[in-house]
């Protein structure tokens, strides 16, 4: 049976127990940590990472740098990477995870289920012809085939790949 919490995901979930602040800065700060961070690539405006609470295996977040909750507020450099950015992703999700489809969008404010209000970001979450099911919905639990490590690696190698 394959382990439900592993040491790896329990140190970081307590390494950020106790944290104050803004997830994605503390992330983005940490320049030599990627994989522990699931960072899976970096760009000069936004960057891209791995959901540490995913829907399915391989759902992504990209992430502007600056600590804004708005489109709008973002320079069009920034929101100019953030599009080409959310558009590899698609790219390398297909390539490594052969999805059916895909949900790509925002939740900005509290009012639209943003879990990080502060800090925009986009979620792109690969998506399969019956892969709702009952686990999410009675048992708020969500079954993952393969553990965050893996899929970090899987996209960190599939990147930088044409």
């Amino acid at each position: 049976m394959k382990q439900l919490w592993s040491p790896w995901r329990m140190k970081y979930i307590l390494s950020h127990k106790n944290y104050k602040g803004c997830i994605f800065c503390k992330a983005l700060e940490q320049e030599n940590h990627d994989k522990d961070n699931l960072i899976v690539y970096r760009g000069q405006f936004a960057f891209v990472i791995l959901n540490l609470y995913p829907y399915s295996s391989g759902h992504l977040m990209v992430v502007p740098n600056a600590h804004l909750p708005r489109l709008d507020l973002l320079e069009s450099q920034a929101r100019i990477e953030l599009i080409e950015l959310m558009s590899r992703a698609e790219h390398v999700l297909r390539q490594v995870y052969n999805p059916d489809g895909l949900n790509i969008g925002a939740n900005v404010g509290a009012a639209a289920g943003a879990g990080v209000e502060g800090h925009l970001h986009f979620h792109l979450v690969p998506r399969w012809a019956g892969d709702s099911n009952f686990m999410s919905v009675v048992g708020h639990v969500r079954v993952l085939p393969e553990e965050l490590w893996q899929t970090h690696q899987k996209l960190h190698e599939a990147w930088n790949k044409p």
